[in-house]
């Protein structure tokens, strides 16, 4: 089986082995993230905002992950509305990131760092 994205191992038995993409518990931590209210959106680099214009969907957008030893490190660059506390909202966020990855990946999350990227003016919630 060919493999162009990078993966890690989180299973491996006599029925076979399972394996994610990084792609895949950035997606995660991503969804979990703009699930959290006062977060606007998830910020990216410029390559990112141009496919979000283009009306390509990057569901990773914002999120960096690092996988050793079954152990993930996540990075979050998000846009927070306006009105909001950011300590609040980046508590909530780190909550909610390291609880759906662990919960779906079944590994164990170290670190989650919320990095604010802007303050969306125009969402007044």
């Amino acid at each position: 089986m060919a493999e162009d994205r990078k993966t890690f191992k989180i299973k491996d038995d006599n029925l076979g082995e399972v394996k994610i993409a990084d792609e895949v518990v950035a997606i995660i931590a991503g969804l979990a993230a703009t699930e959290v209210e006062g977060v606007s959106s998830m910020a990216g680099n410029i390559t990112n905002e141009l496919v979000s214009k283009l009306g390509m969907k990057n569901l990773s957008k914002g999120i960096r992950v690092e996988v050793a030893d079954g152990v993930v490190s996540v990075d979050v660059a998000l846009n927070i509305a306006y009105g909001y506390a950011i300590p609040d909202v980046s508590m909530k966020v780190q909550d909610k990131v390291k609880t759906a990855v662990e919960t779906m990946t079944g590994l164990e999350v170290s670190i989650v760092n919320i990095r604010i990227a802007s303050v969306d003016m125009g969402n007044n919630k």
